[in-house]
């Protein structure tokens, strides 16, 4: 009798085992083009100035989601692209979701405060634009999992850099990672705006 009880609650504890691990399974968000980190970590501090002359540090991102890329004003290609599509994607999400784009640009020698003003302005007065010196954007654009590098000589140069993007908690740590994806074999990866704020509104809402 005893034998049997043993078999039967080992059975039971068997059976709430894969109750629990399909629940969890079932939990995780349905993601296209994003990677969601299975540890989130804060930011170590940081501090920029902002369009408007502000401090932008580690305060500016808690409370409500961030968006966050880098870029470049001059940039001739991916930069509008993708701030065409935030602004887009910004315009679906913000009446249901509590988020805020930041927009850090990588090349501080020419993108002064006014400018970044202008360029922002261009497309959401919302946004924010940041920048700060090459020794406070690197250990940033490390943490975040972004790479950037000038090329070229004179006034110029281009900057290559990242194009996927990261969203960040309202804790402030750093959430998921939004990557370009390939649609076909042979075409260039790109974020689409539709998998952006469906990847986004996901993530929201496992966040909840």
């Amino acid at each position: 009798m005893k034998i049997a009880l043993i078999i039967a609650g080992m059975l039971l504890f068997a059976g709430l085992g894969s109750f629990a691990a399909i629940t969890y399974q079932g939990s995780e968000p349905e993601l296209t083009t994003s990677y969601l980190y299975p540890q989130q970590r804060e930011l170590a501090p940081f501090e920029l100035t902002d369009q408007n002359g502000e401090i932008f540090n580690n305060d500016r991102l808690k409370g409500r989601w961030s968006l966050v890329f880098i870029g470049y004003t001059s940039c001739p290609d991916v930069c509008p692209t993708t701030m065409a599509k935030l602004t887009a994607a910004y315009q679906k999400l913000a009446p249901t979701i509590n988020m805020q784009v930041v927009f850090i640009s990588v090349d501080p020698a020419r993108d002064t405060q006014a400018k970044l003003l202008d360029y922002i302005n261009f497309f959401n007065s919302d946004f924010v634009a940041a920048t700060g010196s090459h020794a406070s954007l690197l250990p940033l654009t490390r943490q975040l999992g972004f790479v950037y590098a000038m090329v070229g000589e004179g006034q110029n140069y281009q900057v290559d850099h990242s194009a996927s993007m990261v969203l960040i908690s309202p804790e402030g740590k750093r959430y998921a990672t939004i990557k370009p994806q390939a649609s076909e074999i042979g075409k260039l990866p790109q974020i689409t705006t539709a998998n952006l704020i469906a990847d986004i509104a996901e993530l929201d809402e496992h966040y909840r």
